[in-house]
């Protein structure tokens, strides 16, 4: 009988020993795909000077015809300045994008609002006919606070409360809802004498 409790011991231990080998092949594997990620985003970021400067390669003339697409200058001066104004518009856009989703911050949702507005400004810029940028755009945005806004506040409002005055309001709905039944139990006594 001895020898069967040392055997089921040893079972045990072997078993954590498996599971500690597992964990730290998981732990490896999903600490290997961090790396790899940040490692994507920081060569992104790094490389954005010399996206930007792509447009010197496109030549100055009224259409640009590639085996994978053409362009056409719309309504500018040759299909450089119009690559050139939307690199100026899809750059800034491009670093709200990783900025949005690698932010661990409270308030990110906040960066949605220059991310639509240079989105705004990049869809102008290449299906716009007027001469007109950077105006109207502004009137866009405007829907989009008044969603962002309040929300970013409400969390605002309930980190504050929790973190800074203690305020738990999933205890106060409880309390109030003990209060209730009390009263309602006490409403039944007095009705039935």
């Amino acid at each position: 009988m001895q020898t069967k409790i040392t055997h089921t011991k040893q079972n045990k231990e072997s078993t954590r020993g498996k599971l500690k080998y597992q964990g730290k092949l998981t732990h490896k594997a999903s600490y290997r795909k961090s790396i790899i990620f940040n490692t994507i985003i920081v060569v992104i970021i790094a490389i954005t000077p010399y996206l930007f400067q792509l447009y010197e390669y496109v030549p100055q003339t009224e259409e640009w015809n590639t085996p994978f697409f053409s362009i056409d200058k719309r309504e500018y001066d040759d299909v450089q300045i119009l690559v050139w104004i939307s690199l100026n518009k899809a750059i800034p856009l491009l670093l709200m994008i990783i900025w949005f989703f690698t932010c661990s911050k409270w308030w990110y949702h906040v960066i949605l609002i220059p991310m639509f507005m240079f989105g705004f400004q990049l869809f102008t810029a290449i299906n716009d006919k007027s001469s007109i940028l950077d105006v109207v755009e502004i009137y866009w945005l405007i829907p989009v606070m008044m969603i962002i806004i309040p929300f970013v506040y409400l969390i605002r409002i309930k980190l504050m409360d929790k973190l800074v005055h203690g305020i738990d309001l999933k205890k106060i709905d409880a309390e109030l809802e003990e209060y209730e039944r009390k009263e309602k139990e006490q409403q039944n006594l007095t009705t039935q004498e």
